[in-house]
């Protein structure tokens, strides 16, 4: 497996940020270096890669007036982002994408909207016009989080029929069946699973067996565990855990979440207490158990990466405008700093695609 990796940033640009920036990682000492920026996307706060690695969709988050996907080619050779075209999601603050397997359509969850779009990808990479759009209806307990629905991300499941959408303003991970032919999403038959109210549902982990998934809940620093049967496309609650130390009692939230490629641990970001909290998970249930906490080395780590190759984490530190390199011991799946630090300014999501 390849030792070097680009690392593609999303980031936010109503700072220093110019738009996308590309770093090279080795993942024989975790360093990072600058490769090169693409500017002129506003607030490109999550990014995903086509399966083929030819083509990259990034979010354009507006919370104001229409948010919108942009498209663009991957220089196979440098990494260089060519810009192909711009289609809106018809509502705001779109903030996290998806690409089905098959590389034929983009999901969308737009958080300010409080709705989902779906767009075909055309065979150049170009994005169509939406093919689908959901307005998600609803509330929960928190009155200042939750007065309306706020979807926060849209997973592809592994069959590649589903798509599971936390939706922070609803306590629910709704569930949609796709048709990657016409790009349309249809509710399903069990069409959600509840969290416990007021814990705000983000964004959804999927483990490599594809039997369990886990979600983890910004408002009250949680981790969710279900099973998930993939013929249905429905989730069971299994588990619910604290993201955070005992007796922290400061302002802290979550934010991403992602399994070790060998399926052993469980990661999850905290910002507030600034760490990525390690679970261990079960082989025969999925259970989670505590292992410990990791500081960041910076400020509010909103996103983060694991290689491939299940070396290294990546963490992005939103609020110190840097991000910080972790070995992964593969046996107890603690972090170990590598003493390497990229600054970039308000790094939000990280993608990494092999050099080829």
């Amino acid at each position: 497996m390849a030792n070097q990796f680009r690392v593609y940033i999303g980031t936010y640009t109503r700072s220093d940020s110019e738009g996308i920036y590309v770093y090279e990682l080795d993942t024989s000492t975790g360093r990072l270096k600058p490769s090169s920026v693409t500017a002129g996307i506003n607030n490109p706060s999550f990014l995903a890669i086509h399966p083929t690695e030819k083509y990259l969709y990034a979010v354009a988050e507006r919370d104001e007036g229409g948010g919108a996907i942009n498209a663009y080619s991957i220089d196979s050779a440098t990494g260089e982002l060519s810009f192909l075209n711009q289609q809106p999601t018809k509502t705001s603050g779109p903030c996290h994408l998806s690409v089905d397997a098959s590389g034929k359509v983009v999901v969308v969850a737009n958080y300010q909207g409080g709705a989902v779009t779906a767009l075909l990808i055309e065979s150049d990479g170009r994005l169509s016009e939406a093919s689908d759009f959901i307005q998600h209806e609803g509330s929960s307990v928190n009155l200042e989080r939750q007065q309306e629905p706020h979807p926060h991300s849209a997973n592809m499941d592994p069959t590649n029929r589903y798509v599971l959408v936390p939706d922070l303003g609803l306590d629910k991970v709704v569930v949609y069946k796709l048709d990657r032919a016409t790009g349309r999403l249809t509710l399903n038959d069990e069409p959600w699973a509840k969290v416990v109210p007021g814990a705000g549902p983000r964004h959804l982990a999927f483990h490599p067996n594809g039997k369990w998934a886990y979600v983890i809940n910004e408002i009250d620093s949680t981790f969710t565990g279900f099973k998930y049967d993939g013929a249905r496309g429905a989730l069971e609650e299994t588990q619910t855990v604290s993201t955070l130390p005992e007796g922290f009692a400061e302002v802290s939230h979550c934010a991403d979440c992602h399994v070790s490629p060998d399926g052993r641990f469980l990661y999850g970001s905290n910002r507030g207490h600034d760490s990525i909290v390690i679970f261990a998970l079960d082989p025969e249930t999925g259970a989670l158990s505590y292992v410990g906490h990791e500081p960041t080395g910076g400020k509010w780590p909103r996103n983060f990466a694991i290689d491939p190759t299940g070396s290294l984490l990546l963490a992005a530190n939103e609020h110190s405008d840097d991000i910080v390199t972790f070995w992964i011991d593969r046996e107890t799946g603690k972090l170990r700093p590598t003493g390497h630090r990229a600054e970039v300014p308000s790094p939000v999501c990280l993608k990494l695609v092999p050099v080829s």
